[in-house]
């Protein structure tokens, strides 16, 4: 996948969920109460799920439906996609 042009952005997020799991482990390893923590990972899984549909997007537009493209690239490029949705949906 080419994530060249927003490889700064992405790691910066990539970055900030490390923080909030990080965050997690620390509130499993003290004295936490569930609500805080429970908040912590529907913070992250939320974080993740938007990372996803970037770099689906991204994806999207530069290996399925950019200018250019065989018919055999873009139908590779879109069985990759379904493979990774649907092990995604799981």
């Amino acid at each position: 996948m080419h994530v060249v042009e927003n490889r700064d952005k992405l790691l910066a997020r990539v970055r900030r969920i490390a923080g909030q799991v990080a965050a997690i482990e620390r509130q499993l390893s003290g004295e936490a109460g569930c609500s805080e923590t429970l908040q912590l990972v529907a913070s992250v899984r939320g974080a993740v799920g938007s990372l996803m549909e970037e770099l689906i997007e991204q994806h999207m537009r530069d290996h399925v439906a950019r200018p250019g493209l065989t018919d055999k690239e873009r139908e590779a490029a879109a069985e990759e996609m379904l493979a990774l949705i649907r092990r995604y949906g799981k």
